[in-house]
């Protein structure tokens, strides 16, 4: 049985704040956990009901496994239908860069991206790829927001996410930097390098005025059609396969 004081902590894991000071974060249903489990990452604790305890039951990491009830799921899930199990997951501390992160291939870059689903959807899309990093601007969401890690199905487990400053970044690798913008050269006649950045911008305001003044050259999606603009995930995944395409 759950206790008010467990039942408190893991709430107060569905706020930023508490998550940055716990450095933990949740992810839930069997096949996430179990994919957290198999990756870097540090489970700290399970929940999980008897239907499914024994899944879990001969891990042999040093995890807290709690057998808890449905309505007691209920009280700690962030999701209106909770998955038989939940679990707290260490946040990595990813202080530096590495440098070879970018030698010799692309690296995904989102600038002020603030729906939860659309860049938990970009992590899925970007692992589907290929992709192994991605980097982000301080203001874009942030990764451990349980809806991004719900929406990542499982990728985040295999995906490093960095937020830093993207000026200071790119004047410091000193990479071709190319950005998704209305104005810029057809996406399927741009003869992409083999390595360098591509930013892609907040929903509604696009990239800011900062970083596309590090941009080196604009690319645009062509349009065929009269709708206005494309999704943010949309055109990360178009993004992705062109530049898979001419890798």
């Amino acid at each position: 049985m759950l206790s008010k004081s467990q039942i408190s902590f893991v709430n107060a894991l569905h706020h930023k704040k508490q998550r940055k000071e716990h450095a933990l974060f949740i992810t839930e249903g069997i096949k996430s956990i179990t994919e957290f489990l198999d990756s870097d990452y540090t489970v700290d604790t399970i929940f999980c009901t008897s239907e499914h305890f024994q899944k879990f039951s001969k891990i042999t990491q040093k995890v807290k496994l709690l057998e808890v009830t449905e309505n007691e799921l209920k009280k700690i899930s962030t999701l209106t239908s909770p998955q038989h199990a939940l679990a707290l997951v260490q946040i990595p501390k990813k202080t530096h860069i590495d440098a070879e992160s970018f030698k010799g291939k692309f690296s995904l870059v989102l600038d002020g991206v603030q729906d939860p689903g659309n860049l938990g959807t970009i992590i899925r899309t970007a692992e589907w790829f290929g992709f192994s990093v991605l980097i982000c601007s301080p203001d874009t969401v942030e990764a451990y927001n349980p809806k991004v890690v719900q929406a990542t199905m499982g990728s985040l487990s295999r995906m490093n996410v960095y937020y830093t400053d993207l000026c200071a970044l790119f004047d410091h690798y000193k990479l071709p930097v190319f950005g998704a913008l209305l104005e810029g050269e057809n996406l399927y006649q741009t003869n992409f390098e083999k390595e360098g950045f591509l930013v892609l911008g907040n929903e509604g305001k696009g990239i800011s005025e900062a970083v596309v003044s590090k941009i080196d050259r604009a690319v645009t999606i062509p349009r065929f059609g009269k709708a206005e603009s494309l999704n943010v995930a949309v055109s990360a995944a178009i993004f992705c396969s062109e530049l898979k395409r001419n890798s």
